[in-house]
Formats: structure tokens, sequence, C-alpha cells
């Protein structure tokens, strides 16, 4: 294993999500340490922490490629609170999934918008932004 990498992308994941990441990683390491690795590694070590777009602009494109995909609620949950942490604005967040609706269609969007009220009334149940 590549340390560097892994504790670069790490440490990446813990700005981005306000919180420690060592829980999430230890679900994964105990049936498949590899894809753990693999998940912090490349995503975060390598290309999240490439310079030429900021951090939330990052969380754009990703609020808006797992909405498109349409198959991945609970990534979509976790980024969509990123990308609250990392300054997008609620109406921001509602804006991205909408505008995935002319290009990843109606369900797609429909979902999403679902995904990000959970994710609203769970920040508010905690006091967040």
């Amino acid at each position: 294993m590549d340390n560097d990498r892994f504790e670069r992308g790490k440490k990446q994941l813990e700005t981005m999500s306000g919180v420690g990441v060592d829980a999430m990683l230890e679900k994964l390491v105990g049936i498949a340490p590899d894809l753990a690795r693999y998940t912090v590694e490349f995503p975060y070590g390598d290309v999240v922490c490439r310079p030429g777009l900021d951090i939330k602009s990052r969380q754009v494109a990703t609020v808006a490629a797992l909405t498109a995909l349409g198959n991945a609620p609970v990534q979509l949950n976790a980024h969509i609170s990123m990308a609250l942490n990392v300054g997008c604005t609620r109406a921001e967040i509602v804006e991205i999934i909408t505008q995935m609706a002319v290009y990843a269609g109606f369900p797609a969007a429909l979902n999403g918008m679902a995904v990000a009220k959970d994710v609203f009334a769970e920040r508010d149940r905690q006091g967040l932004s």
C-alpha cells in the first residue's frame, strides 16, 4: 500500500466530511480491506487533491454525477453533506439536482431530491446549516 496516497486521501476525506472516517473504513476493512484502501487512495488521495478545481466545484460535479447515476443514494447522501460542508448552499444543491432532470431524467432528479431532503432534515436535527 502506498501509505502517502492513503494518508493524503484520508485527510482530504476528513476535511470534506468534517468528521473522522475510521468508522466508515472499519466497516469495509472487515470484509474488503482492498476496497477500503482504494476508496480512499484513488478518489481522495489522487483525484480530489489535484489542482485545477476547487473543492466546492468538485463537490458540485460529484453531486450532479451521483444524481445522474440514480443508483447511489448512500454516496449521494454523503456527498450532499460534504458539499454543504465545503461551501455549497442548500439552494445550490436543489439547483444542481434540478438541473439533472434535463440530462438524467426526472426519476433520477426526484430520487436525488429525496436524498437531499433527508440530508437537510438530518442536518437540521444536528443544528448544522
